[in-house]
C-alpha cells in the first residue's frame, strides 16, 4: 500500500448492535475501493475481518479488525468491531485508535440496544459520528420508522443527507438531500429532509442560524459548509441509507467520510506525559515519536502481533523504539499495514496512521512506543470492569504444564479478561464480560496452544464460626512403647464480632501446662482453624483461651500438645453452635426504569438486600447486597431481564451468616468435593 500523509488519513470505527451488518458493510467498502476482488459473506466465513475459527463457528465478529481502503486519494482505516456485549473490550480498544464512528443500523430492526450503547460511548468520547441505515434491500426495511427512532433516541442533531429510493426488493439507490434534483415522486420527502438538515446545520454557525431563521432555508453550499463544521464539532450527525449486500449507498457513505470526518491533523491533540509533566501531542509527522499499542494478538506460529496508532512522529521499519511500559528498548523490524489477517509491509507510517509490528519482546497493549531521547507516554486503555467469573481447570497433567503461560498470552491478547488465583479457594479464576467471552477464551486456548480447559462456577469461599461460648477439654494420651504421648488442655471458645479475626490467650496458672508447650497448643488450634470443623472451611472470628491442662514429665512434648490443641478446637467448634459465613457482594446496577421492577423482583429471589433505588433521567440506579453464591453469573441474567440495557458493577463487601436451611446442603457438597 502507498504511503499517505496525515491529512490523507481518516480513522473510522464501525459500531452497531450484533447483526446490523457492520462486517458486510466493511466488505462492501473494501470491494468498492478494489481493496478486495469480491466481498465475502459472514455466513460463509470468508470475510476479511472475521478470520478466526471461533468467528466462523458463531458467524459473528469476536475481535476488532483493521481494514484500510483508499477512496478518492484518501486512506480510510476502517476498524470493524464486535456488536456482542461480551466483547466490549474490543470496542474500547478500537475507540482509542479512531477519530470518528459510523453507527450502523438495520433498517428492518431500527435502533437496537447495541446501537444505543454505541451512541452513548461516542458521545462520551466526543468524536464525530455518522449513522448508516443498512439493509434497505431487506424485507420489512422501514427507513421512516428507523429515522424517527434515530431522532427520538439520538436527538434532532441527526439529519438525513440522503434518502433511499424505494425499499425491500424495490430499493434502487439513494437520493441526495444536499445537492441535485429530487427523483420523481420524492420531491416532498427530499424537501422535508432538507428542512431537517438545514435546521441541524444552522446551529453550527451564527450567520447560518440567522439566515435560516430569516429565510427558512439554506443554499446547497451553505448546507455543505455547515455539515463540514457540524460533523467535526459533534453538533450534526449525518444519516445515510444504503445496502451493504447490493453496495448501493456505499460510495455516498465514503464520500461523507472523506468530506466530513476530520483527518488526524484536524482533531484536538491528545494528552500525554513527558518527564512527569502533562503535555499535548498533535498528529505531526515531524513531532516526537508516540505510537500507541491498542491491540495485541498472540499466535503460536506468527508470534505476537502489536497493532498501533501513530499519535505523533513517524514509525519506520528497521529502527528502535523505547517502550514506555517496560522501560526497555524494542527492535522494530518490519512495519505492516494490517488488512484483516493479512499484513502488507511498508517503509514507515506517519502520524495518524494505523499499523502493526511483530515480535515485540516487552511491549503490551496500552504501552507507548517512543523515542528514548525524547520519551512520551500516553494514557492506558481503561477496560470495563469484569462482571462474570469462572474457574479454570486443566483437563490433564499435560494441560496443567502449559496452563499458566497460555492463559497469560490470552489475557495479554485480551486485557478485558482478568486472571487471578483465588487465595481463599486456590482456584484459578478468569473474569470477563460474560459466558461467551470466557468460552471463546477456552476455545482459543485449545486451538492456539493445545491446552484443554474445563470451566466451572468458582467455589464460594465460605467460612465457619461459632455463635456461643463453650468450654471444652481434650486429653491426648498414647502409649506406644518407650516414651508415650501426653497432652491435656482445657479451652474456652468465645465468638467475636464479624471481621474481628482470631485471638489466642492463656489463663493457665501454676504451670499445669508448661510455658514451653503453650505455643504448640496455639499451633494446633491454628491447624484446625485452617481445616475447619464443620464443612472444611476456615474458621474465623473466634477467641480461644487456654484455661488449664496437665502434663506428664516424660511423655509430654510439643507435638502432643499440638495434637491436643487441634482436637480440642475441633470438638469445641462443634459444641459451640457452629454457623457458616458467606461472602456478600455489593452490587450497583443501572437499568432503564421500565426494567427496574423486574430487576428488583429477581434480586429478591437471590436473597438480596436492596439498600437503595434512585431514578435519574429515566435510569434506575439500584444498590444491593447479594450473597456471592447467588451473584456468580448475574450479568447474564441482568442482560436477559433488561434486553441488554442493564449494566453491573460488583465488589466484595463483607461476610454474612448463611441461613440455617442452606447449611446442610453446603456441608454435603463440601464433603463430596473433599472425597473427589
Amino acid at each position: 500500500m502507498d504511503q499517505f500523509t496525515t491529512q490523507q488519513i481518516r480513522n473510522v470505527v464501525l459500531l452497531a448492535h450484533s447483526g446490523a451488518g457492520k462486517t458486510s458493510l466493511a466488505e462492501a467498502m473494501l470491494h468498492a475501493t478494489q481493496a478486495i476482488n469480491r466481498p465475502g459473506r459472514v455466513e460463509d466465513g470468508n470475510t476479511a475481518s472475521d478470520f478466526e475459527p471461533e468467528e466462523h463457528r458463531r458467524q459473528t465478529s469476536l475481535q476488532l479488525a483493521v481494514l484500510p481502503c483508499v477512496w478518492k486519494g484518501v486512506k480510510i482505516n476502517v476498524i470493524d468491531t464486535p456488536g456482542y456485549a461480551d466483547f466490549l473490550g474490543e470496542t474500547v480498544s478500537a475507540l482509542r485508535a479512531a477519530d470518528a464512528a459510523v453507527i450502523v443500523l438495520s433498517a428492518p430492526s431500527g435502533v437496537e440496544v447495541g446501537a444505543e450503547i454505541a451512541w452513548q460511548r461516542v458521545r462520551d468520547r466526543g468524536i464525530p459520528t455518522i449513522v448508516f441505515v443498512n439493509k434497505m434491500d431487506r424485507e420489512h426495511a422501514d427507513y421512516e420508522a428507523t429515522m424517527a427512532q434515530v431522532r427520538s433516541r439520538f436527538g434532532s442533531r441527526c439529519a438525513p443527507i440522503n434518502l433511499p429510493i424505494g425499499a425491500e426488493s424495490s430499493f434502487s439507490g439513494v437520493a441526495s438531500c444536499v445537492s441535485g434534483s429530487a427523483p420523481a415522486g420524492m420531491e416532498d420527502a427530499i424537501a422535508t429532509a432538507k428542512d431537517q438538515l438545514g435546521e441541524a446545520v444552522a446551529e453550527t454557525d451564527d450567520d447560518l442560524t440567522m439566515k435560516f431563521l430569516d429565510e427558512g432555508e439554506l443554499s446547497d453550499e451553505e448546507i455543505a459548509q455547515g455539515l463540514s463544521i457540524g460533523v467535526r464539532t459533534g453538533q450534526t450527525v449525518p444519516v445515510l441509507a444504503g445496502s451493504s449486500t447490493t453496495e448501493m449507498g456505499i460510495g455516498e457513505l465514503m464520500d461523507a467520510i472523506v468530506s466530513y470526518i476530520p483527518s488526524p491533523a484536524d482533531v484536538p491533540g491528545v494528552k500525554a506525559t513527558k518527564g512527569g509533566t502533562d503535555v499535548e501531542l498533535t498528529a505531526d509527522a515531524n513531532g516526537p515519536l508516540a505510537a500507541f499499542i491498542f491491540k495485541t494478538t498472540a499466535d503460536p506460529f506468527v508470534g505476537k502481533l502489536s497493532f498501533f496508532r501513530v499519535m505523533s512522529g513517524t514509525l519506520s521499519a528497521n529502527s528502535e523504539a523505547f517502550d514506555s511500559g517496560s522501560g526497555e528498548t524494542e527492535r522494530i523490524g518490519q512495519v505492516f499495514v494490517p488488512v484483516g489477517k493479512k499484513q502488507e509491509s511498508v517503509a514507515s507510517l506517519a502520524a495518524g496512521d494505523i499499523g502493526s509490528v511483530s515480535k515485540l519482546a516487552h511491549a503490551v497493549t496500552g504501552d507507548t512506543l517512543t523515542s528514548k531521547a525524547d520519551p512520551v507516554s500516553l494514557p492506558r486503555v481503561e477496560y470495563p470492569e469484569p462482571v462474570f467469573r469462572i474457574a479454570v481447570h486443566p483437563k490433564s497433567k499435560a494441560d496443567l504444564e502449559k496452563l499458566s503461560s497460555s492463559l497469560a498470552r490470552l489475557t495479554e491478547e485480551d486485557p478485558s479478561l482478568v486472571l487471578n488465583r483465588d487465595q481463599a479457594t486456590a482456584e484459578l479464576v478468569i473474569a470477563g464480560q460474560g459466558n461467551t467471552h470466557v468460552e471463546v477464551m477456552a476455545e482459543r486456548a485449545k486451538r492456539k496452544f493445545g491446552v484443554e480447559l474445563e470451566l466451572a462456577a468458582p467455589r464460594v469461599a465460605y467460612r465457619e464460626t461459632i455463635s456461643r461460648v463453650t468450654n471444652v477439654e481434650y486429653k491426648h494420651k498414647k502409649q506406644t512403647g518407650g516414651h508415650g504421648q501426653y497432652g491435656h488442655v482445657l479451652l474456652r471458645l468465645e465468638p467475636r464480632g464479624r471481621g474481628e479475626g482470631f485471638e489466642f490467650a492463656s489463663e493457665v496458672v501454676g504451670g499445669n501446662v508448661p510455658r514451653e508447650y503453650i505455643p504448640a497448643v496455639e499451633k494446633g488450634i491454628h491447624k484446625t482453624m485452617e481445616e475447619g470443623a464443620l464443612a472444611g472451611f476456615p474458621i474465623v472470628d473466634v477467641k480461644v483461651v487456654l484455661t488449664d491442662g496437665s502434663s506428664h514429665s516424660v511423655d509430654s512434648s510439643g507435638q502432643s500438645f499440638e495434637i491436643a490443641g487441634s482436637m480440642a478446637m475441633k470438638k469445641g467448634v462443634v459444641e459451640a453452635s457452629p454457623t457458616l459465613l458467606e461472602p456478600v457482594m455489593r452490587m450497583a446496577i443501572e437499568t432503564p426504569e421500565q426494567y427496574a421492577g423486574a430487576v428488583v423482583s429477581d434480586l429478591n429471589t437471590r436473597r438480596a438486600h436492596i439498600s437503595g433505588m434512585t431514578p435519574v433521567g429515566g435510569v434506575a440506579h439500584i444498590e444491593a447486597e447479594v450473597p456471592q453464591s447467588e451473584a456468580q453469573q448475574y450479568s447474564t441474567h441482568l442482560r436477559a431481564l433488561t434486553q441488554g440495557r442493564g449494566t453491573l458493577s460488583m465488589q466484595f463487601d463483607h461476610y454474612g451468616e448463611v441461613p440455617a436451611y442452606l447449611t446442610p446442603k453446603i456441608v454435603e457438597e463440601s464433603q463430596e468435593l473433599a472425597k473427589a
